[in-house]
């Protein structure tokens, strides 16, 4: 089974998941993760999801010692200037199926 599973902010998964932990998915501008009841938005949950990853992804977890209000603001910094950086397409992936197997809905 693969490490991590996937729902849109809009899809029932994602809804459920909003209501449960009294979250609007207008104030949603980035992705969250679930690890059993926690949930962790911003760059909390985007360093535990590199401490997770091979290749030396891990040592980036080291910036959970910066406080958390100056890892957002990198965090929504490189948020903004993604697109500017690496491009945007003009549709969506297409998901292989071993992929779309690991989206809840």
């Amino acid at each position: 089974m693969k490490q991590f599973h996937f729902a849109s902010l809009q899809g029932e998964t994602g809804q459920e998941l909003l209501k449960k932990y009294n979250l609007f998915e207008e104030d949603m501008n980035s992705f969250l993760l679930l690890e059993g009841n926690h949930l962790y938005t911003r760059s909390t949950a985007a360093l535990r999801v590199l401490k997770k990853m091979n290749g030396g992804w891990q040592l980036l977890y080291a910036f959970m010692i910066v406080p958390e209000f100056i890892r957002n603001s990198v965090y929504n910094w490189i948020a903004r200037n993604r697109y500017k950086w690496f491009g945007k397409r003009n549709e969506c992936m297409v998901p292989l199926p071993e992929l779309k197997e690991r989206f809840l809905d």
